[in-house]
């Protein structure tokens, strides 16, 4: 089939999937003036989302500058801590931060069919047209190859369109059939598995010690997945918590384990049990993430198609950083501007190649070119078990009473600790190097 087929309604784009990056981009293009399509396979934008999330906003304000008074921002973010488990010992690194919670701040939790609905609705005020519970089943070329249109499961015409951008996620059906993604392993994904639990805003308050209404706490936690590489979250909403695990698909393969097991497992934890206490659960739920980092990124464009957010694998999953949300937007709003010029000079321009060349320049490509190497890092068993136990050990080394025994002094606890990890001085000098490599 192709564009010219006479059945068609006609669009200067169409983005398919409706979540942070296609939203941007339909509001990008509506509110330059292009006719825009925004489909999503949902019955509503966010329907397919689960609860909860932290989204970095400083992107989202340059878009949506007020968007602080009216986004639907659960709790804003002003106390950051990463949590190092291993065994019943866990070392907690934290940063009270009190002017994140100005305007914009710094980060907040949001629900995402909340936030992903009302951002859509943005682009639909600025003049997109949202196409809900519609399946783009493939693209559609013109007589010279190029991308001109997208096939849906709708009854009716195709939608003819300029430029279409495949923002639809995680395994991208649109960016694979154009042969822009190749398919991918186990080892390119990690499963997230989230549970949602109610506790009330007032208990939430006091068990997480926050003093100032709206304010919320993010919670990362290495050394607390067992035989399977990844990492957990434990973060605040208005009157719920967010709860889960970000897990290696391919560990999880192999080591024949059910994630539930293992987020039991750390909710029984002496240093989570506590925070969680007699919640009720509200959700559980699980997707795909793809954290494989600048080696996985698909070409981000050919005549007539550009792909976006997930899609194009711009997940930024380097340890101590993990964001997406931020990257799908600042990737969708360059994919709307480059296709904006586009349609504006009627074709001189070449969306696929503004829109490459944004990227790179852009802090998402920067930063995945600077942090390629963190993605292995991380999963890596120096950094799954050896880093919780050195920092535990140390810990224990360095407070630890010993009386009569003199203190041991920071260089021989840290000299101890390594060794009494198993991973041995030489190996921690080492994995030092690499994490600088990585991450310096």
């Amino acid at each position: 089939m192709t564009a010219d087929d006479g059945k068609a309604t006609a669009f200067d784009a169409v983005v398919v999937g409706a979540g942070p990056a296609g939203s941007a981009a339909a509001l990008v293009l509506a509110r330059g003036g292009a006719k825009v399509a925004l489909v999503e396979r949902g019955s509503e934008p966010g329907s397919k989302n689960l609860f909860g999330g932290v989204i970095y906003p400083s992107v989202l304000a340059g878009l949506i500058p007020d968007f602080a008074e009216r986004a639907p921002i659960e709790r804003r973010i002003t106390r950051r801590t990463t949590m190092l488990v291993d065994g019943e010992r866990a070392t907690w690194l934290a940063h009270d931060n009190p002017t994140w919670a100005g305007t914009p701040p710094n980060a907040f939790t949001a629900y995402r069919p909340v936030f992903d609905r009302w951002l859509a609705g943005e682009a639909v005020a600025a003049g997109a047209t949202l196409l809900s519970s519609t399946t783009a089943t493939r693209v559609v070329r013109d007589g010279n190859g190029a991308v001109a249109g997208v096939a849906t499961d709708r009854e009716g015409p195709l939608l003819r369109c300029r430029i279409a951008i495949a923002a639809d996620g995680a395994n991208s059906f649109l960016a694979k059939q154009a042969g822009l993604l190749r398919e991918a392993g186990a080892e390119s994904y990690t499963l997230g598995v989230k549970r949602v639990l109610h506790l009330g805003s007032e208990e939430i308050d006091r068990r997480f010690a926050i003093a100032s209404p709206g304010d919320g706490v993010d919670i990362e936690i290495l050394g607390c997945t067992g035989e399977v590489p990844g990492g957990g979250f434990l973060y605040t909403n208005a009157d719920t918590v967010s709860f889960g695990l970000v897990l290696s698909l391919a560990g999880l393969a192999e080591a024949k384990v059910r994630p539930e097991e293992l987020l039991d497992r750390l909710q029984l934890h002496p240093s989570i049990e506590p925070l969680l206490r007699g919640a009720e659960p509200v959700e559980y739920g699980a997707h795909l993430i793809p954290e494989a980092g600048l080696a996985r990124w698909p070409r981000l464009g050919e005549a007539g198609l550009l792909v976006a957010g997930d899609a194009a694998f711009m997940c930024l999953a380097a340890g101590l950083w993990l964001e997406g949300v931020n990257y799908a937007i600042a990737g969708g709003a360059e994919a709307g501007r480059a296709a904006l010029a586009e349609i504006r000079s009627n074709g001189s321009a070449n969306a696929a190649e503004l829109y490459t060349r944004a990227i790179a320049n852009s802090f998402v490509g920067r930063n995945h070119r600077r942090f390629r190497l963190a993605p292995e890092l991380v999963m890596s068993k120096a950094f799954q078990s050896g880093l919780p136990r050195f920092a535990n050990d140390f810990a224990s080394e360095l407070f630890g009473v010993r009386d009569p025994q003199p203190k041991p002094g920071m260089a021989r606890a840290a000299y101890s600790a390594a060794r009494g990890s198993g991973v041995g001085p030489r190996a921690a000098a080492a994995a030092a190097i690499r994490a600088l490599r990585a991450f310096g």
